[in-house]
């Protein structure tokens, strides 16, 4: 599906449509699969929205990283925004509200549905924390890009950190698997990695360790489903570390989400969404 602007993130809405973000164009994006896309202007429209994602009050909550901004938007298109500085990665919390990362201040944060704020500090230092999932055991697990981690955080605020083995693995992406563990990306390393509640991690090495894989998301097949930024694939690793690639139309492949048609659809930069089926 071509889509004349450089979507990034993508997330199946509670409509059954697909919503996704215009980077560089500052919009939103619905489309049902095989119908027309319908678009939302944001104002002002230079707030760069990157990740997106449900909530649990029936809307799209997404970030705006260079405009300092969380956003929520309604199935019916009415936009709120809330000033944030630097969010990235959003997910929704165990406790009813939005949680998030705050890209350049070492900091987690809670955003209720009325728009009220409140912050965790992390015990680093221009790590960049970068995606955030829910997790199985109630916390939210979160990668420090650049602190070269992965974190997590309860409800009530205590946060504990999980070095990762690979030196200089900058993982980004995050997501819960079909088996109670957190799996994740190493952009830097070119590896697939596995984090579960004790604390222990596995890293699975990718065919090509300069695929820079950038986005995660459990799939429909008990299978954990990933894009590869740097060379243009779809990857799928099972739960025993069987890798396989796909080649994607077009370039920089960045977010993912299980459609509501069953298939993977990942966002192209390059401009357009496009699909593989599990």
């Amino acid at each position: 599906m071509q889509i004349e602007d450089s979507p990034y993130g993508v997330v199946t809405g509670p409509d059954g449509a697909l919503w996704f973000t215009l980077v560089q164009q500052g919009r939103i994006g619905r489309v049902v699969p095989g119908g027309e896309p319908t678009f939302f202007q944001l104002d002002p429209p230079d707030g760069q929205p990157t990740v997106i994602t449900t909530g649990h009050d029936g809307a799209l909550w997404f970030t705006e990283h260079a405009g300092g901004r969380i956003g929520r938007i309604g199935v019916d298109g009415t936009v709120r925004a809330f000033d944030v500085a630097s969010p990235y990665g959003i997910v929704a919390g165990p406790d009813g509200a939005m949680w998030f990362t705050q890209l350049q201040e070492d900091r987690i944060g809670r955003i209720d549905p009325a728009g009220r704020t409140s912050f965790v500090a992390l015990p680093t230092e221009n790590a960049m924390p970068s995606a955030i999932a829910a997790g199985p055991d109630g916390l939210l697990w979160f990668t420090l890009n650049q602190g070269n981690a992965i974190g997590s955080v309860t409800v009530a605020g205590q946060v504990t950190l999980h070095p990762l083995p690979t030196e200089a693995a900058a993982p980004v992406g995050i997501c819960a698997g079909p088996d109670r563990a957190m799996w994740f990306v190493e952009i830097g390393a070119g590896q697939i990695g596995r984090i579960d509640g004790a604390g222990t991690i596995t890293e699975h090495p990718l065919p090509d360790r300069a695929a820079r894989p950038h986005a995660i998301v459990a799939g429909p097949d008990d299978a954990l489903w990933f894009t590869e930024w740097g060379t243009g694939r779809l990857g799928r690793i099972t739960t025993d570390g069987t890798v396989t690639e796909y080649p994607l139309p077009g370039a920089e492949p960045h977010g993912l989400t299980v459609g509501p048609d069953g298939r993977i659809w990942v966002a192209m930069e390059s401009g357009a969404l496009v699909t593989a089926e599990p």
